[in-house]
């Protein structure tokens, strides 16, 4: 059987690794891998490749939410692939179902990006969204959950903020013996730098208005009282002193923690009404069975008032000065978040945080590949990778939003242009609107 041959000529390589950009460049798909990269005339170019003209464009990888919860697949996967988010992380689903649509989606059976899955979330008992998770009351009975979730092929474990501390540490010890990773919330019941001994990633920024409580002498309450409960602490962030805060900062990055803070998420809670009642931009390609969703698990939420996202976009910040590794991710299945856009947005408000355009770049693809342990094969532009790239139209190591000027993308070696873009959004709507004619 013939091989697939095609090449991007004259492109920038973005390289996010060093946080450059190399001009001049012809890169070689063969089937689903990067086979070379290099100027065209040492490269040889065979005639029956097909060719891509780079000239004047970015060549930079796949882009990752590393916070999703994947859902209505037909229009999610092709809003995705549109702005050019090529793999993700579903931090909770039912184990069954995601597990289902990860193998699916991997083997390109479904259209979409590639997924890694934590199946159910372990919470306390009574879990907080019991449609997706697992009520856990004794250590015990947390081992017994990780077995099952190890025995049905769950890529991590994810926890939430309802687990008592004996039953978080039994979690992890479990999930250990599997070589899973320990993945969610900080349980309400735990202090974060306690919990960063056996959580290898952090959700949403919970569990840090309790170090501001804790760093301006306040009392740290340690038992459930609503997720997020002591959040009004971030209006107080500019009273805490800088130089313990950022001791705590160094604490978490010698523990091995890596965060995926979702401001985003919380941005748009400032005008929760709004998507719940599906007036918001873009709204043809939200289904009414996710409206419907946006209704029902949040309908008791109120909305959030700014000083929340903002102090979360400026703790993110000073986590990156301090070297703390950083994903993006999005919290997809929330009200607000709609699929691939709001990668871009979270990008967006990390630069307006002062993040550098570079370093918001890696957070959004080689940090992600790595943890997630697919960094052999996705994250950057590479020989011998995975050929899932995106062409943009100006440089996003200058400005991150240049990342939304998509002009084609490469999903595992099949390429999409512009046209087919459009297609795929014409598509996502149909899907999300059918007629009722």
């Amino acid at each position: 059987m013939a091989r697939k041959v095609s090449a991007v000529i004259d492109v920038t390589v973005v390289d996010v690794e060093n946080g450059t950009a190399v001009p001049g460049q012809t890169v070689v798909v063969v089937d689903d891998r990067i086979d070379k990269i290099g100027a065209q005339a040492e490269l040889g170019l065979q005639e029956r490749a097909q060719t891509v003209n780079g000239h004047g464009l970015y060549l930079m990888p796949g882009l990752v939410d590393a916070h999703v919860h994947y859902l209505d697949a037909p229009v999610f996967g092709r809003l995705m692939i549109a702005n050019g988010v090529l793999l993700v992380r579903d931090m909770g689903m039912p184990t069954d179902y995601i597990l289902k649509l990860r193998d699916q989606l991997n083997r390109g059976e479904t259209l979409g990006p590639e997924m890694i899955a934590t199946g159910a979330i372990l919470d306390g008992h009574p879990p907080l969204i019991p449609q997706v998770s697992l009520g856990i009351k004794t250590p015990e009975e947390g081992r017994v959950a990780v077995r099952k979730q190890a025995e049905a092929g769950v890529d991590m474990i994810k926890v939430y903020s309802g687990l008592d501390e004996d039953v978080f540490l039994a979690i992890v010890e479990e999930a250990q013996k599997h070589g899973l990773k320990v993945v969610g919330h900080v349980p309400e019941s735990v202090y974060i730098e306690a919990a960063a001994a056996g959580l290898r990633s952090s959700e949403h920024l919970l569990g840090f208005e309790k170090v501001i409580a804790k760093l301006l002498g306040e009392p740290v309450n340690l038992r459930y009282a609503g997720m997020g409960s002591d959040a009004d602490y971030f209006r107080r962030l500019g009273e805490v002193d800088p130089a313990e805060l950022a001791g705590v900062y160094q604490r978490l990055r010698t523990s091995g923690l890596t965060v995926c803070p979702t401001i985003v998420t919380f941005k748009t809670f400032i005008d929760l009404r709004a998507f719940q009642a599906g007036s918001f931009p873009r709204s043809e390609y939200i289904s009414p069975e996710v409206l419907g969703i946006w209704k029902s698990l949040w309908s008791p939420q109120g909305e959030l008032p700014d000083f929340i996202w903002q102090g979360w976009a400026h703790m993110v910040s000073d986590l990156n000065k301090a070297g703390v590794p950083l994903m993006v991710g999005t919290d997809l299945l929330t009200p607000g978040i709609l699929p691939g856009y709001a990668v871009h947005e979270e990008m967006a408000i990390w630069q307006e945080a002062g993040i550098p355009p570079a370093d918001v770049l890696r957070s959004a693809t080689i940090v992600p590949a790595q943890f997630m342990g697919l960094g052999d094969r996705l994250g950057s532009v590479s020989e011998g990778k995975t050929a899932s790239m995106v062409l943009v139209r100006a440089n996003p190591l200058e400005d991150i939003r240049n990342a939304q000027q998509i002009e084609g993308v490469f999903l595992r070696g099949q390429y999409f242009s512009r046209e087919d873009l459009d297609r795929l959004l014409d598509e996502a709507k149909d899907l999300a609107q059918p007629s009722t004619a």
